[in-house]
């Protein structure tokens, strides 16, 4: 038996071991969804993942519910590490800190590319949180995070395909108090949290918390003599808390946080046939050494977020059956980043930089009731409204030339014929002679990208629960959203070689042959020019895979709108019994939307029904942009926007909460339709629509206390997932270690374990009035998964984590921890290298961390 089939067996040995099932005394009726007092019997945990607060227990959906002492206990800092409590939840960091993906039961997208939406919604105190630069924020003062499993947009929206992670912070109270930490741990680790919260008047409270994380990287940039993959963040988060009545209140919430690291490190995977060629210029590699923290570079990539924003939520009592909640909110994320994308010391790629702004709107009412009869319900309204500029730019570097020359040599161009035929080209083609600014692969030309983002929407929401009889309730939901967005792009490209014709320079040369003598044509294959119109044996063709920067349709133009208009009614329906008070089940069906996505970067191409690729001395088919005279040199097709997601899931679940003894289960299968795949190809993004892709699978959640004083917690997830139908993904050609079109149809995604497994283990040890030691130990592991379409390679992460507290008198703790402690190696994803074909990168996986903590609470 392998360590996977004994975690496996272990969890499976912790879940079903059960122990006497005492009856537990009632749970308190719970208070209205966003109330000041989430509170609970011991064995109850009070949540508020419908948007109404009910005990875990009364909830039925598959969520799992990560607490405050659970947080603190793990010392789980931000929403990457929470995905070793959560083995459903699966969270990436790519190419910077602003990259951050949220994956859930094997579905999620959106974090890279600033005009896709997640697939996973994340909220922070009921308010959106609409891309991934504003939701990895190190929240002081957490309460719980929530995390729902599965389609969740008849309540959430459109953006709520895969699931929704809610952050729930404490809210101020009246009465005075507080805390403080400071944790210090390897690679000087300097993690400081205060929170101050009391009284300003009789109806009036305030709280004010604050954090500051700063870290050595622990990644070396060998050559440069500085460390990569730091921390360096801090933060400040305000609240008023207004409550002239038990009928009425108004919670005000200001924040500012940011970010300024160097991040993310990349190791070489595969040292390509161009290795030669990159230290021939001065450049170097730490070849093949796919998990080495070492690399080269000739800058450090550079992270810079600025998030804040404001919120103030109103709950107000219309009558003692009736709730009445608004939420209003208004954000703007800044994120600039610049990255060395060849990943080498020589200066290939100058500069590869993105600047972006993104404001967001938002705006929600709801109005639930709590009834004593058979009938309640909730209603309510979304709007949103977002606004995205970004400017980026990718430029050739001092050493992009020679690089090219060295890659193009021959017996005929001993130099390259990348330069050497750039004469020859330019008379055959009529353009004027070169100057040191346009000369082929002159440093500092490149691409330019202006893009500007606007989407509007709005959603009706409603849910009925109904109970015919008693402990039985049929609930059904619906959600109508409504929902535009438009794009306006204004890029260029100022690459010489890349807006060539080379096609129709074979063409000429086979016309006028004698002209442009040198190239060892044969009158016979000058007449093969010729008569096949520039193709078959055309010397330049050798030279195509250096035009990466080709010229840019902009759009909207007279053929691309670039405008979309989707509307959806999701809907859920879904029957619950309670065979008593310990022991709940649910069966339900429910459908997920999410809207269409712009591919807002240099990728971005016309669909193939609005082009036909071709030189025009090939006499392409007609297109509608060829016949509007809009075609430019080297336009290939491909998307400007993904269509909408459209999800649905089948569950049922099983929910047992007894004396000393509590578990979730969930069997499901969920089905997306139309799944937005976005590949990160090295310098860009390729963003289709999978047709379908489905999981089936269960997930298990217990909790376990033997004794006073000791609790364990086991969680289980399986997941089969499948591309049901991808006839245009993107796979890895083996033989060039580069992205082609490929049918995936009925293979696995990459990146999803068939099963994850995490185990946990807390046990209090009192040692007197007051004090008592606290040990923690939790583990997760995950079955191999395939790591990148096209090759074999796999990765099965996993996580130690550990403490050892003593709580002290007055609220003092003091404990040494560590995370990640076996540190094992693995990549989470590899693509191909920038301009390097062959070459392959990858991000290694982070390191084994430790320290100390200290946190008095007053």
């Amino acid at each position: 038996m392998n360590k996977f089939e004994l975690l496996a067996a272990s969890a499976i040995a912790l879940i079903a071991a059960t122990p006497a099932m005492a009856q537990t005394a009632p749970a308190p009726a719970p208070a209205a969804a966003g109330s000041q007092d989430d509170t609970a019997s011991e064995n109850d945990i009070v949540i508020t993942a419908t948007k109404r607060a009910s005990t875990l227990q009364d909830t039925p959906i598959s969520v799992s519910v990560t607490t405050a002492d659970a947080i603190e206990r793990s010392n789980v800092r931000d929403l990457i590490d929470l995905q070793t409590m959560v083995p459903s939840l699966k969270v990436s960091q790519l190419q910077s800190s602003a990259n951050t993906n949220f994956i859930i039961r094997g579905f999620g997208n959106g974090a890279n590319n600033i005009g896709i939406e997640p697939s996973v919604a994340v909220f922070v105190d009921g308010v959106y949180r609409s891309r991934s630069s504003a939701q990895i924020s190190d929240l002081p003062n957490i309460q719980r995070v929530e995390v729902l499993r599965g389609p969740q947009s008849t309540l959430f929206g459109k953006n709520a395909s895969a699931g929704v992670i809610s952050i729930v912070t404490a809210v101020p109270k009246f009465e005075f108090g507080g805390s403080a930490e400071a944790s210090y741990g390897n690679y000087n680790a300097v993690v400081l949290k205060a929170d101050v919260t009391g009284p300003i008047a009789k109806n009036v409270a305030f709280s004010i918390a604050g954090n500051y994380n700063r870290r050595d990287g622990y990644a070396n940039y060998v050559n440069l003599g500085i460390k990569g993959n730091n921390r360096n963040r801090y933060g400040v988060r305000g609240q008023l808390l207004f409550e002239p009545s038990s009928d009425f209140k108004i919670r005000l919430i200001a924040d500012y946080d940011r970010v300024d690291e160097i991040c993310c490190t990349v190791a070489n995977l595969v040292d390509g046939p161009t290795g030669g060629a990159v230290r021939a210029v001065g450049g170097q590699v730490n070849s093949n050494q796919r998990f080495s923290y070492n690399s080269y570079a000739n800058f450090p990539s550079v992270t810079k977020i600025d998030n804040y924003g404001f919120s103030g939520q109103i709950d107000y009592a219309v009558t003692p059956q009736l709730a009445l909640t608004s939420i209003s909110s208004y954000r703007r994320v800044k994120t600039y980043t610049n990255a060395d994308s060849d990943f080498t010391s020589a200066d290939l790629i100058g500069e590869n930089s993105l600047t972006t702004k993104v404001d967001t709107y938002t705006q929600e009412v709801r109005l639930a009731s709590s009834f004593d009869g058979p009938i309640n319900f909730l209603i309510g309204g979304f709007y949103f409204k977002e606004d995205i500029k970004s400017d980026g730019q990718l430029t050739f570097g001092q050493n992009f030339k020679a690089y090219a020359n060295l890659l193009t040599r021959s017996v005929a161009y001993p130099t390259g014929a990348y330069s050497a035929l750039e004469p020859t080209l330019r008379a055959l083609l009529g353009l004027p002679a070169s100057t040191p600014a346009t000369a082929f692969g002159a440093a500092g030309q490149g691409r330019f990208e202006h893009y500007k983002y606007a989407n509007n929407a709005f959603s009706i929401f409603g849910q009925v629960d109904i109970k015919p009889v008693e402990n039985l309730t049929l609930t059904a939901g619906f959600n109508y959203t409504n929902d535009r967005k438009k794009v306006a792009t204004n890029d260029s490209s100022t690459d010489t070689f890349s807006a060539l014709d080379l096609v129709q320079a074979g063409y000429n040369l086979g016309v006028t042959p004698v002209a442009f003598g040198g190239l060892g044509l044969t009158p016979a294959q000058a007449a093969a020019f010729a008569a096949n119109r520039g193709a078959g044996g055309n010397p330049f063709l050798a030279l195509q895979p250096l035009q990466f920067l080709p010229p840019f349709l902009n759009y909207p133009n007279s053929v691309e709108s670039g405008k979309t208009h989707d509307d959806n009614l999701s809907y859920t329906l879904r029957v619950a019994y309670k065979f008593n008070r310990n022991l709940n089940a649910y069966a339900s069906y429910a459908t997920g939307f999410k809207a269409s996505s712009f591919n807002l970067s240099y990728d971005s191409r016309p669909f193939a029904s609005d082009f036909i690729p071709g030189s025009p001395v090939t006499n392409p088919a007609a297109s509608p942009i060829r016949s509007a005279g809009l075609a430019v040199n080297n336009l290939t097709t491909g998307t400007r926007y993904a269509g909408p997601e459209k999800a649905q899931v089948y569950e049922i679940g099983v929910k047992g909460n007894f004396e000393g003894f509590g578990f979730n289960l969930a069997v499901f299968k969920q089905i997306l339709k139309g799944f937005q795949s976005n590949t990160f190809t090295g310098t860009g993004f390729n963003l289709a629509n999978a047709e379908q892709q489905s999981t089936k699978g269960f997930e298990i959640d217990a909790t376990m206390s033997p004794i006073k004083n000791l609790t364990f917690t086991a969680s289980l997830t399986y997941l089969d997932p499948k591309y049901d139908k991808f006839t245009q993904g993107s796979a890895i050609n083996p033989a060039t270690n580069t992205y082609v079109i490929a049918d995936l149809s009925g293979t696995t995604p990459t990146g999803i374990s068939k099963f994850s497994v995490a185990v946990g283990s807390t046990y209090t040890m009192p040692i007197g009035n007051d004090k008592a030691l606290i040990f923690h130990v939790d583990y997760n592991h995950n079955s191999a998964f395939k790591i990148i379409q096209g090759l074999p390679y796999k990765a099965a992460p996993e996580y130690l984590n550990a403490s050892l507290g003593l709580q002290l008198f007055k609220g003092l703790d003091l404990s040494v921890w560590g995370r990640n402690l076996t540190a094992p190696n693995y990549n989470v994803v590899i693509f191909p290298g920038v301009a390097q074909t062959g070459t392959l990168s990858a991000y290694p996986s982070p390191p084994r961390t430790y320290g100390v903590d200290a946190k008095f609470k007053f």
